[in-house]
């Protein structure tokens, strides 16, 4: 395993070695299970703006919800959900 280090604010701090301390855990276990919980979400999230400035840019395109709903046969229940 390896080892990063990391600033956080003062308050952040005292708050994760309260909870360290009441769980006899160490401050590591929580900072990797919170970079292991939000990682995922995070590298969506970039990839979503990097595919929405492709697209604005003109280098990448997308397909018309209607087209797709055709192209694979899918009923437009949308009518359903309006009312």
């Amino acid at each position: 395993m390896r080892t990063v280090t990391i600033r956080i604010e003062e308050d952040v701090d005292e708050r994760l070695q309260r909870l360290a301390s009441e769980t006899h855990r160490p401050k590591s276990f929580y900072v990797r299970e919170a970079l292991l919980e939000h990682l995922d979400e995070i590298e969506d999230v970039y990839l979503a703006e990097k595919r929405l400035e492709a697209i604005r840019s003109g280098s990448e395109t997308t397909i018309p919800l209607e087209e797709v709903m055709h192209r694979y046969e899918v009923e437009d229940r949308r009518e359903v959900y309006r009312r």
